[in-house]
């Protein structure tokens, strides 16, 4: 009897984990570089040093991610911290000016390396009560999630195609909402820089990298660093972990910690603000969608990183576009990026009911964006949170 092969099942199966990290980049890329290139330019990056951190954080996390997929035959996926990148958004320009953010970030890294070396810090970060942490990271994405209605208030005409978009496949294929919606921007944009005659030269396309000596500032260090570790280790790498053990992987906490840490410290001098493991988008690489075969979906978390390299080319046209674009367009991609991480971070904050007040105090604080003695609201609102949180607790 001749047995005939059967490729129909084979090739698929050889391409599947590839597609998928070809997907998780090109949808953890498209639906967040607006977050990053807006939280970046908040804290003084000019257009060159944002459009530099843009690029480096794409090489140092797909490198990160090549290596420790390769190393521990694991779908472990890195991404730049969104949420931290919100919270730059809110912090705003601080003591010292772009060269203290980078400092802030170098301080970063260092803290995310001593995480994995020394266990007592990750313990101390996660007593930090879960309620205040989300209702914290609520307040600071509340002001750019307001963004897309004071845009459509301010430019209907400009704003209303994004949303359009956006809405529709929001109902149709959530993923790509928020792709879609920058497409939608890109083309906006496109026609406001035609029409206006604002071409930008050909040199501005070219990917290049920007490098500034870092300053530490005390302001910087406790208004920046000290939120943006809470943050992204709080929203991102804890969550990570959790989210890999749900598809049965035990992440190598120490390689990963020490992997990121020295990304972000690598990246910072070149304006690169956090590189951590990815939490909403690991379920890309990690799902059985990515490969049946447990021990295959590392070649996605493989996959993604390549084609980070090959976004990261793209980083400097598209940092360009955002410079040109109309008022309040890339505000609103942003803000519509952020959306469901609003949502999600509004439930865990007040899911305790017994802290709750203490949680939208945080909020309320954190989205105020007041700032005392150079220092930012989210710092202020956590520490505000927790004082609230144990007196109340006391008294009850």
């Amino acid at each position: 009897m001749l047995f005939v092969a059967e490729p129909t099942r084979s090739t698929p199966n050889a391409l599947q984990p590839i597609l998928a990290g070809i997907v998780a980049a090109l949808v953890g890329f498209t639906s967040s570089f607006a977050v990053v290139l807006t939280g970046l330019r908040a804290v003084g990056a000019s257009p060159t040093d944002a459009a530099s951190g843009l690029l480096v954080i794409c090489v140092t996390q797909a490198l990160g991610m090549i290596y420790l997929a390769r190393r521990y035959r694991q779908p472990i996926t890195l991404a730049w911290s969104t949420p931290g990148a919100a919270l730059l958004a809110g912090t705003g320009a601080v003591s010292g000016g772009w060269p203290a953010a980078v400092g802030a970030f170098l301080v970063v890294g260092a803290l995310v390396i001593t995480t994995g070396l020394w266990p007592r810090l990750g313990t101390l970060i996660t007593s930090i009560p879960t309620p205040l942490a989300q209702a914290m990271l609520a307040g600071v994405l509340l002001p750019l999630c307001l963004k897309p209605v004071t845009a459509f208030a301010a430019s209907p005409g400009a704003i209303a195609p994004v949303i359009v978009v956006w809405l529709v496949l929001q109902r149709y294929s959530p993923r790509w909402a928020v792709p879609a919606a920058f497409g939608t921007a890109a083309v906006v944009i496109t026609v406001d820089v035609a029409v206006a005659q604002r071409i930008p030269p050909a040199s501005d396309l070219i990917p290049h990298v920007a490098f500034t000596a870092p300053d530490w500032t005390w302001q910087a260090i406790v208004g920046i660093a000290l939120p943006l570790y809470i943050v992204t280790m709080a929203s991102q790498n804890i969550p990570g972990v959790a989210v890999m053990k749900s598809y049965g992987y035990d992440v190598p906490w120490r390689p990963a910690m020490g992997v990121t840490g020295l990304g972000t410290m690598v990246g910072a001098p070149f304006g690169g603000h956090a590189v951590n493991l990815a939490a909403i988008s690991a379920a890309l690489a990690a799902a059985p969608q990515a490969h049946p075969n447990p021990e295959r979906r590392w070649i996605a978390a493989s996959s993604a990183g390549w084609f980070y390299l090959l976004l990261a080319a793209c980083s400097a046209a598209v940092a360009t576009l955002v410079s040109v674009a109309p008022a309040g367009v890339v505000e609103t991609v942003a803000g519509l990026a952020l959306l469901g991480t609003l949502a999600a971070s509004l439930a865990g904050a007040l899911k305790d009911e017994n802290g709750r007040e203490s949680a939208v105090l945080t909020f309320v604080i954190a989205a105020s964006g007041i700032g005392i003695f150079g220092i930012g609201s989210a710092f202020w609102a956590l520490v505000v949170g927790l004082v609230v949180r144990w007196v109340l607790s006391r008294g009850r």
